[in-house]
């Protein structure tokens, strides 16, 4: 978002005091080493956006601080949490990627230089107004900025959940465009990537800005009876427990939150009126071992009637995204439906931080970074079959090399230019227009000169000097 700078405060005590209330809340997750690097990123970025507000009213440092608390939350690892505090710094011009590299280490640098690279794709109104026409190129986008790490995608996923929290300060046509973005790109993506928790929030917010009407009419209704269905599951929940326990299951058994997109999309999809939708009345049942999913849904439907097309086995048949679970909705007490939901801690784990569950460390071990690189990387490529109709035919190429011949390259506008590999900025310029190839003159990649013959690489940015 556009910020605007105010004279510069004194910088006091005040930062160190504030910086050592936010690393205690962190201390469980994090050893000595990664705190005095969120140490000194916070300092840092508290220093540099002194005075800057956003638009929104909230000063530049608290969107990146309110970043760095949703990867927090996400059990991102220090460097993660440390890029997303400076990467502003970085696109403001404040701090080069070379001092990052030197005062940080290269790791942060190379994720901060993949959410800029993320910021330079835009997404044009038509793009986002007709769903389908995300076609293949658009697709490349969004796998050309996640190819070199996935916790790129999560700063950005994190970056973007921000922005939409903090809309109502923008024009509507603003907000409508952010929102749309949001819901068509962005939300899939926390999709792909198993992160639930930023998923429906994201979901829920961009409904409410897109179909503000129809938002209020379902937040209405659950409102209105939220009495009477707490009510009814904390009964329904007591009852479960004491049969999971006469069973001699060890499970922790609680209400589930309901999001209001979820119910809207799922009206959409069955053509079902909202009394008919089954979970908005949901329990969740975690268990140890695998085995305890299978006893505990014996108890489950041992008690009460299922619903014939209502029961998914997403264990023994995991979601492409690696979501495990098993689903089952029952005629509860007084004839009410109810879903349950069944799962061990692992799988729960997994279904609410998905793929940045694994990149915390643990007992000192760090994550196999290549091999969960690759197993994301596929999932993503695999999921997008499920949204956009375009992209299995893209997953199949990339799984048969159809891509190895090929090369990726931005325009300085964001656009994305296919063309062969072996090309140079010559060939990039002609691709543009005839005419700008035969006033070529030289190029810049990244913002550097280079010779015209330089053999441009994926993800490069192209500028075309010309006379």
């Amino acid at each position: 978002m556009v910020t605007v700078t105010h004279p510069a405060a004194a910088i006091t005590g005040k930062f160190e005091s504030d910086c050592e209330a936010w690393l205690a809340t962190l201390k469980e997750g994090y050893d000595a080493t990664e705190l005095a690097l969120l140490h000194h990123a916070y300092q840092r970025a508290r220093q540099a956006h002194e005075g800057e507000v956003r638009l929104s009213g909230e000063s530049l440092f608290e969107h990146v601080l309110a970043v760095a608390n949703i990867l927090v939350a996400l059990r991102a690892d220090s460097e993660v949490i440390t890029a997303a505090l400076l990467h502003e710094m970085v696109a403001t011009a404040k701090l080069p990627l070379t001092q990052v590299e030197s005062e940080f280490n290269t790791t942060v640098a190379m994720l901060i230089d993949g959410v800029t690279k993320m910021d330079t794709i835009q997404f044009t109104a038509p793009e986002l107004e007709h769903r389908v026409s995300l076609n293949t190129e658009t697709l490349r986008k969004m796998l050309l900025a996640m190819v070199d790490d996935v916790r790129v995608v999560l700063i950005k996923l994190a970056d973007a959940l921000h922005n939409l929290r903090t809309l109502n300060s923008l024009s509507e046509e603003r907000r409508i465009h952010i929102a749309r973005e949001t819901l068509e790109i962005y939300a899939p993506l926390a999709n792909r990537l198993g992160i639930w928790q930023i998923k429906w929030e994201m979901e829920d917010l961009s409904f409410r800005y897109l179909e503000p009407e129809r938002y209020k009419k379902i937040a209405g209704y659950l409102n209105e009876r939220r009495i009477t269905r707490q009510d009814y599951i904390e009964s329904f929940l007591k009852e479960l427990r004491d049969a999971l326990m006469a069973a001699g299951i060890d499970a922790e058994v609680s209400g589930r939150p309901k999001h209001i997109y979820s119910i809207y999309r799922k009206m959409q999809r069955k053509q079902l009126d909202y009394h008919q939708i089954y979970d908005v009345r949901a329990a969740r049942i975690i268990v140890n071992e695998e085995r305890d999913c299978y006893a505990a849904l014996g108890v489950v439907h041992g008690r009460w009637r299922y619903i014939p097309g209502e029961f998914d086995d997403y264990i023994a048949n995991p979601k492409v995204n690696n979501y495990r679970s098993i689903h089952t909705a029952l005629i509860g007490p007084e004839g009410k439906t109810v879903e349950v939901q069944i799962r061990t801690r692992g799988m729960h784990q997994y279904s609410e931080l998905g793929v940045a569950a694994h990149w915390r460390y643990k007992e000192n071990v760090g994550p196999n970074a290549g091999f969960e690189r690759k197993i994301a990387w596929l999932r993503q490529l695999l999921e997008w079959k499920d949204e956009v109709r375009d992209a299995s035919e893209l997953a199949d190429n990339y799984k048969n090399g159809a891509f190895d011949d090929r090369v990726y390259v931005f325009t300085p506008k964001g656009q994305v230019i296919d063309l062969p590999t072996g090309s140079t900025p010559l060939d990039f310029a002609y691709h543009i227009h005839s005419e700008l190839g035969h006033r070529c003159r030289g190029a810049k990649i990244n913002g550097h000169i280079v010779p015209l013959i330089h053999e441009l690489k994926t993800g490069e940015q192209v500028e075309v000097l010309a006379v």
